[in-house]
């Protein structure tokens, strides 16, 4: 079992920084891609980020120059620093994450997410 645990969320002000953190713990072999993804109230799931095992990275436009994803394989754990935050930035941010558990066994797993609030 593979467990992905967010943390980092909370209420900011427009132009304000938050740092999330998304840990992952249990039966890991290894970590390959990891994937930061938002959903709003009303809206679809949106990609925002994501992160090779080999350190590549690939930014939604919406959030490009604003935040940036990175990754210490040492502690299994995705970070992802936000600045410049605006209003559309509120959701619910979660992780995924492609891990190898077992030599034959890998699959994709999701953590439960930590709510960002943008608003004055």
């Amino acid at each position: 079992q593979v467990h992905l645990v967010e943390s980092g969320g909370g209420l900011v002000q427009p132009g304000g920084s938050l740092r999330l953190s998304c840990a992952a713990s249990g039966s890991i072999f290894s970590i390959y891609g990891m994937i930061w993804y938002r959903q709003a109230p009303g809206k679809q799931r949106e990609l925002v980020a994501t992160i090779a095992s080999g350190g590549s990275t690939t930014y939604a436009d919406s959030v490009k120059g604003r935040f940036t994803i990175s990754r210490d394989d040492a502690k299994n754990t995705m970070y992802l620093q936000m600045t410049s935050l605006k209003p559309e930035d509120t959701a619910l941010y979660l992780c995924n994450a492609d891990v190898r558990t077992t030599y034959w066994v890998r699959g994709a797993y999701w953590g439960q997410g930590t709510q960002v609030t943008v608003s004055s």
